[in-house]
């Protein structure tokens, strides 16, 4: 049975901006989950030049259901003109955290409960 939670993965040019992101993602019940995970460094070419820079990740929980919603309100809010948004299924997991997830973002608007 496929499941319907998603992570997803974006960057953040720094901890200010991946904070800002990442609580208005959970207040705003598109995301359940955001883990924040400072010292990335990445390399990658843009404008037709290579560059490496220290970026903040976000690995964000959500469902296929809210992915919309969420990818349009991520993009209105990045500092970035282009911002990296990845979503991955999750293909198991442990059955009551998947609910939890679930729950969290089946009504938005609701105030966020912890796992």
């Amino acid at each position: 049975m496929p499941c319907d939670v998603l992570v997803c993965l974006c960057t953040c040019p720094d901890a200010a901006s991946a904070r800002s992101l990442a609580e208005a993602l959970v207040t705003e019940s598109l995301a359940a989950c955001v883990n924040q995970l400072p010292g990335v460094v990445s390399t990658y070419a843009w404008q037709g030049r290579l560059h490496t820079d220290a970026e903040v990740m976000l690995v964000i929980k959500t469902t296929v259901g809210r992915l919309g919603a969420l990818r349009e309100r991520l993009v209105a809010l990045h500092p970035y003109e282009v911002p990296e948004l990845v979503a991955l299924p999750a293909v198991d997991g442990h059955a009551p955290y998947l609910d939890w997830v679930r729950a969290q973002v089946a009504h938005p608007g609701h105030a966020p409960t912890a796992p």
